[in-house]
């Protein structure tokens, strides 16, 4: 692959701006006029125009204009499976799986209808600028190796596996803990560390997860200490009640993940609403991370996580964004965004703690952050991707501030020179795209130096 130039406006992080209250700034970096150099589709050099093209006399250059360049970004929580019931009326969760979702997750046993999905799928992800996700599959091996195949095919970043379910499913849709075993085992040795492929071990739930499958799991992990957990955890309080009720032995919803010592580094536990305090404080301690889902738990009604709670700097957790495809309604970051600074601001409405408050509240420093290197972090896979660091993977999105919504239009006043000049010029910018736009701000997405998405007018 010939060495590649990407010239333009950049804005990424090398910190976690929760950790600057007052100075979040100190926690991003900004080139009005930089300049990205790609080999072998891993950054090179990176940094000011001036600076770098010094170092870079015969390159190509290709000049994104007018557009702000961020990391791709990180989708999290997200059920490759549902994409088709997005937008399903008049369930929440519990209910929601059975008139919706294991219906049509049943038909990804069917080859063609896994595959023709699994393209749709990632050309939804790459329209709204997404570049990695963790996803869910269905329970056949079928769909685990459709999105595989696939994610293989465009050289895109993938943390998948095989869903486990036994319990409170249909028959037809349940696979037995022999079987989930069995082919965990098989995709692991076809796709784990396989290009850019990585496998999760992945219980859909402890409500739908008998001993017996938790074992497979704690067995799965045991044997494969490199693989990643997803799953899910306290999204509702009825959920959290039938967990408790079929765990006896459990003291909360967590102690059912850590009994088969699946919590750690790498363990991820999408929505975690009613966590308690004490279960926060043990995700800090033990590595393990949360992924805060707004726009389904706003459409499925299931509460409003506590993002103050979560960013408490005594006990922080890991916490990666999810779309979470097809609760959620939308497969744009951005979206996610504006729904996740509403539910701070909703936390905020009878909160009396006043620092818990501050960190409910989603800046562009936090909220950027939290899509690119602090879910790259989260999921640990900052080394590999997240920003524009020399040995990363060039994955990378080009947004337009003008784009979507017309009143977008007149932060056009605020930049000149066709482009912002200071990191506070770009952050406004990229404030407005968070709260009104959606995926027409996304013009270009990137994977490996190679551009796969772009945005026609």
């Amino acid at each position: 692959m010939a060495t590649l130039g990407i010239r333009g406006t950049f804005f990424d992080f090398v910190d976690d701006p929760w950790k600057h209250p007052g100075r979040e700034r100190d926690a991003a970096r900004f080139h009005a006029d930089g300049l990205m150099v790609i080999e072998d589709g891993r950054i090179a050099d990176f940094g000011a125009f001036d600076e770098v093209s010094r170092r870079h006399r015969a390159l190509e250059l290709t000049h994104l204009e007018d557009r702000l360049i961020l990391p791709g970004f990180i989708d999290g929580h997200v059920h490759f499976p549902q994409a088709r019931v997005v937008g399903a009326f008049g369930e929440q969760l519990l209910s929601w799986l059975q008139v919706w979702v294991f219906p049509e997750e049943l038909k990804y046993k069917d080859r063609a209808y896994a595959s023709e999905a699994a393209m749709r799928f990632f050309d939804n992800l790459l329209a709204g600028g997404t570049t990695t996700c963790q996803a869910f599959t269905s329970s056949s091996p079928v769909s685990a190796e459709a999105l595989f195949d696939e994610a293989r095919r465009r050289n895109m970043r993938l943390i998948s596996g095989l869903t486990g379910v036994d319990r409170h499913a249909p028959a037809d849709y349940a696979n037995t803990p022999e079987e989930f075993y069995r082919e965990s085992k098989r995709l692991i040795g076809r796709y784990h560390k396989q290009g850019r492929g990585l496998y999760a071990i992945t219980p859909r739930y402890a409500l739908g997860s008998s001993p017996e499958l938790m074992q497979a799991c704690r067995r799965l992990k045991q044997e494969h200490p490199d693989c990643w957990v997803n799953t899910h955890i306290s999204e509702t309080r009825d959920e959290v009640s039938a967990v408790r009720k079929e765990n006896p032995d459990c003291a909360d919803y967590l102690a059912v993940y850590e009994k088969y010592g699946l919590v750690g580094p790498r363990f991820s536990g999408g929505h975690g609403i009613w966590l308690s305090d004490d279960e926060f404080a043990r995700f800090a301690s033990r590595g393990a991370a949360v992924v805060f889902c707004p726009c389904s738990n706003l459409f499925l009604g299931s509460g409003l996580f506590r993002i103050g709670r979560a960013t408490d700097p005594r006990q922080r957790v890991r916490l990666a964004w999810g779309s979470d495809i097809g609760a959620g309604n939308r497969f744009s970051m951005l979206g996610a965004l504006d729904e996740g600074y509403k539910i701070g601001m909703l936390n905020n409405a009878s909160l009396a703690d006043a620092a818990e408050a501050e960190r409910n509240k989603i800046s562009p420093y936090r909220g950027f952050w939290s899509i690119t290197l602090g879910g790259a972090e989260a999921l640990y896979i900052d080394d590999l991707v997240g920003n524009f660091q020399a040995g990363k993977e060039a994955d990378f999105v080009a947004l337009d501030w003008k784009a979507g919504q017309k009143s977008l239009a007149w932060r056009q006043s605020l930049v000149t020179a066709g482009r912002p000049q200071t990191m506070e010029q770009a952050a406004d910018l990229l404030f407005g795209v968070m709260m009104v736009g959606d995926d027409r701000a996304v013009a270009e997405t990137w994977v490996m130096g190679q551009r796969l998405y772009r945005k026609t007018e």
